[in-house]
């Protein structure tokens, strides 16, 4: 690292590429915008703008395919189901949304609480399915339950879920603001099972609720994305868990929610979503600006087919 390569490393270099390919449909959208109608070259740009969208599509689902196959033969090799019946774990159609250590809730815990008790349990949660494991090492993890996402309720110990929608500023340490409860009506057993959980903070707990209840809802297609706030890119941010969302400087995103410095929300220009700091971004709060993203969105999206 030197000051002529502003401070980054080789990996940021390596990445650039990649990150402008990314960028070459709302480029040409641009031009497309800007160019007459009745001009052979906007047609031109036209067709341009499909065959780069094409190829943007084929190389991040590619990457994306590969990436989550390794990953996931990983995690089974890091999975002892012991006494448990095994579940088949590798497929081309599922993938790893969220991981993670959460304490388990006790009696003591209700009067007097540490980050973590003594008996703790670290989740796995697919895109269908969630499994329960404990931690035997970095790289081993003994598994003790699972259930299938449709088998899955959550329930929230110690604050409304309005609460945890709006994003509330409230904060504590206090356990009764991070619990929640997993309810496994079928379990690898065929049995009920109820699992009551402490996560580190209330945006984390927000999280890991927001993430098991994924699957029931509508991926907020019936909102009017014209009345979700927005906000602009000023600082690039790089995903650390699988839940969270890499961010290039500019980018425009659509908040879902918003909780304790963190905001869940859409990227523009290709509908990813996921986690991200706040810190990141700044509101925009022009209203034309705002109509004009979400129209923007809606032609690549038809457009393009991305």
């Amino acid at each position: 690292m030197t000051a002529d390569c502003g401070g980054l490393s080789m990996i940021s270099f390596l990445i650039l590429p990649m990150q402008r390919v990314t960028r070459l449909p709302l480029l040409m959208d641009t031009i497309c915008q800007k160019t007459s109608t009745d001009l052979e070259e906007y047609h031109s740009a036209v067709k341009a703008l499909k065959s780069i969208s094409k190829l943007v599509k084929q190389c991040n689902d590619g990457a994306r395919r590969m990436e989550r196959t390794e990953q996931m033969y990983t995690i089974q090799k890091q999975m002892e189901f012991g006494k448990i019946k095994p579940f088949p774990l590798v497929s081309a159609s599922r993938w790893l949304q969220k991981r993670g250590e959460l304490a388990v809730c006790t009696e003591e815990l209700s009067i007097f609480w540490k980050a973590f008790s003594n008996k703790s349990y670290y989740l796995f949660l697919f895109n269908d399915v969630l499994i329960v494991t404990r931690k035997k090492s970095e790289e081993s993890y003994l598994v003790m339950d699972y259930a299938t996402l449709e088998q899955i309720e959550v329930q929230l110990l110690g604050s409304s879920e309005g609460q945890l929608a709006s994003g509330s500023p409230r904060s504590s340490s206090s356990p009764n603001l991070n619990m929640f409860k997993v309810v496994m009506k079928r379990n690898s057993e065929g049995k009920e099972e109820q699992i009551a959980l402490v996560a580190e903070s209330p945006s984390d707990r927000a999280r890991w609720v927001i993430a098991l209840q994924h699957h029931k809802h509508t991926d907020n297609d019936d909102l009017n994305k014209e009345d979700l706030p927005q906000v602009e890119i000023i600082k690039g941010y790089r995903a650390k868990q699988p839940d969270e969302l890499s961010l290039q400087q500019a980018d425009v995103v659509l908040v879902l929610h918003k909780v304790e410095g963190w905001f869940q929300g859409e990227r523009l220009r290709d509908g990813e979503r996921g986690w991200f700091p706040s810190s990141c971004a700044t509101e925009i709060t022009n209203r034309i600006a705002v109509e004009r993203n979400v129209r923007r969105m809606e032609r690549l999206r038809k457009e393009t087919d991305v």
